[in-house]
């Protein structure tokens, strides 16, 4: 499929208006429901192949935020061969209680996936994460940036901001 298509069906099946607080504690009057195209076969391989294209070839690990970045980063792990792990919001109280599910070495140099970008702030706190672990953050991809400034907070803190669509190249919002 190519981004074209996969645009316009993320639009058509994930794209609604209302009255939405978004997880940054925004009110939006649109919101793109990121599990109606996450957990669809067809439109999550389409998004990890585009995804594939945009990694840089110093890459080793992928990262996915749960909940939404675990399909992600599955998705594109499968496709790349690449490892990934699972970096959690906070402590689970239970088993193994550790902030970073997977093996994540020192030398990896990895590549956060995220859904749908407003702030930016869940990347940065799993960025903090994965470097509190030691590793190095490579750069962070999302499927749709909002354009309400989660870009400029990312590349300020330094790391490469990149994004499949934005939401006036969906032509929303």
């Amino acid at each position: 499929m190519d981004l074209k298509q996969l645009g316009r069906e993320i639009v058509e099946i994930s794209y609604k208006e209302g009255e939405f607080t978004l997880s940054s504690g925004r009110s939006s009057t649109y919101i793109f429901d990121k599990y109606a195209f996450e957990t669809r076969p067809k439109l999550l391989d389409a998004i990890a192949e585009g995804m594939a294209k945009m990694l840089n070839s110093d890459v080793s690990r992928i990262a996915g935020m749960e909940l939404g970045g675990v399909p992600l980063a599955t998705a594109l792990s499968l496709k790349t061969g690449l490892p990934f792990v699972i970096v959690r919001k906070g402590k689970k109280g239970y088993g193994i209680d550790r902030p970073i599910e997977g093996d994540l070495l020192t030398e990896d140099k990895v590549v956060i996936v995220e859904d749908i970008a407003t702030t930016g702030a869940q990347a940065l706190f799993a960025a903090g994460v994965i470097e509190e672990a030691g590793a190095k953050v490579s750069s962070i991809l999302y499927v749709v940036d909002r354009e309400e400034g989660a870009r400029e907070g990312i590349e300020s803190r330094g790391y490469r901001f990149e994004a499949l669509f934005t939401k006036s190249g969906l032509g929303v919002g």
